[in-house]
């Protein structure tokens, strides 16, 4: 352990491993240049044979071991460094959607609800990974309508669209719960969802769901379409936030319900983000091809910004959500198979593991948040007060 131990402070350096420093009491003596020369002849052999001893299998594991304490800080670099960044023009969104897909990962692990799931201070105290970490999805889908003022409609909402559906999990849920009077679309920009979803509909026997590719920053939908609009982390995907909302409002019939859960970064008003927490952020948007995050403060500030949507109410649900993170890295651990059986996935997935315990870290440190926004279109349908600048 203790040729460990040097071996790897000597590859991290004085951050790792700091020298005591000398008591004052304690005298030093200096040897004489001749004498550290001849001590350090005479220690040659013995650094030869710590370097051929112990083995295991035939082979040297100091030198093994000394080899990937001298890597460690290059492949440190390199997990650091974000490699899927957002590129609107390439579609990066609805490529990396395209790939989990195919991979049939993502939904191995997740199921058919690619979000956060929901977990009660109960749920909590007794150990979030006792809990179904699937069901703890459908329980946020179902905290989420009773978040939106949904349960206290005289009647269900007619049409509904989700925006950012993913593989259709959560319209096919609501679509089921609503009842056959209500039909939910769902728009993403990943055709291989669209197919899975609609794969999946088919052998629920839903018929009251559609779903589009779609970006939903230029939706073809015309105005005061909806009577609902639901959108489950889809706005982290989006580079024009306000435009996200401006959109989802045109879309949504007066009196409508609109709802919005999405991550979010704290707000930087009164306290600018430091180097650290930038440089943090920075991994956090790039590593999973997001634009940027924006505070819960502005995106309530663009619901206000439309004039007509009304009765804006917002939350952070970071303590409920956050042990979503760490329990998916678990039910991996648990079930390593689906990628043991993968080879070509094994360094994506490490990667997935790392930014899933960075984003924990980043919720539980206050640089982000889980934020959930409702409101409702004024009756009116129009600009009901002077919003402009």
């Amino acid at each position: 352990m203790m040729r460990l131990a040097i071996v790897l402070g000597a590859a991290l350096g004085a951050e790792a491993f700091v020298a005591r420093p000398t008591p004052k009491y304690m005298a030093v003596t200096r040897r004489p240049a001749a004498a550290k020369v001849n001590m350090d002849m005479a220690i040659l052999p013995k650094i030869n044979k710590l370097l051929k001893s112990p083995v295991i299998g035939g082979v040297p594991i100091v030198p093994v071991v000394a080899g990937v304490a001298v890597a460690a800080p290059v492949i440190k670099k390199i997990l650091d460094t974000p490699s899927r960044t957002y590129n609107r023009e390439e579609n990066t969104v609805g490529k990396e959607y395209d790939a989990w897909t195919e991979e049939g990962i993502l939904e191995h692990y997740w199921g058919e609800h690619i979000h956060l799931g929901w977990y009660s201070p109960q749920e909590m105290k007794d150990g979030y990974k006792k809990k179904n970490f699937i069901q703890a999805k459908y329980d946020f889908i179902d905290r989420m309508m009773a978040f939106s003022g949904l349960n206290a409609l005289e009647k269900s909402p007619a049409k509904v669209l989700d925006v950012g559906c993913g593989i259709g999990g959560t319209s096919r849920y609501l679509a089921s719960k609503l009842g056959s009077d209500s039909h939910v679309t769902g728009i993403t920009l990943s055709p291989n969802q669209v197919a899975r979803a609609t794969a999946l509909a088919k052998e629920r026997g839903l018929d009251n769901t559609e779903f589009k590719v779609m970006d939903a920053l230029a939706m073809k939908f015309p105005d005061n379409s909806f009577d609902m609009v639901w959108a489950c982390e889809s706005g982290e995907h989006m580079p024009d936030k306000k435009k996200y909302v401006e959109e989802m409002a045109r879309v949504l019939k007066p009196g409508g319900v609109m709802v919005m859960a999405t991550w979010c970064s704290r707000d930087d008003t009164e306290k600018p983000l430091d180097e650290v927490e930038r440089k943090n952020l920075n991994y956090l948007e790039s590593e999973w091809t997001h634009p940027h995050f924006i505070s819960i403060e502005d995106y309530v500030k663009h619901f206000e910004s439309t004039g007509y949507l009304e009765t804006i109410h917002s939350e952070d649900w970071w303590e409920c959500t956050i042990a979503s993170w760490r329990h998916s890295i678990w039910v991996g651990v648990y079930d390593p198979w689906p990628v043991v059986r993968r080879p070509w996935v094994w360094y994506k997935t490490l990667r997935d593991g790392i930014c899933l315990e960075r984003f924990h870290r980043s919720f539980d440190t206050g640089l982000m948040g889980y934020g959930m926004v409702r409101a409702r279109k004024s009756t009116e349908g129009y600009m009901v007060k002077d919003v402009t600048i």
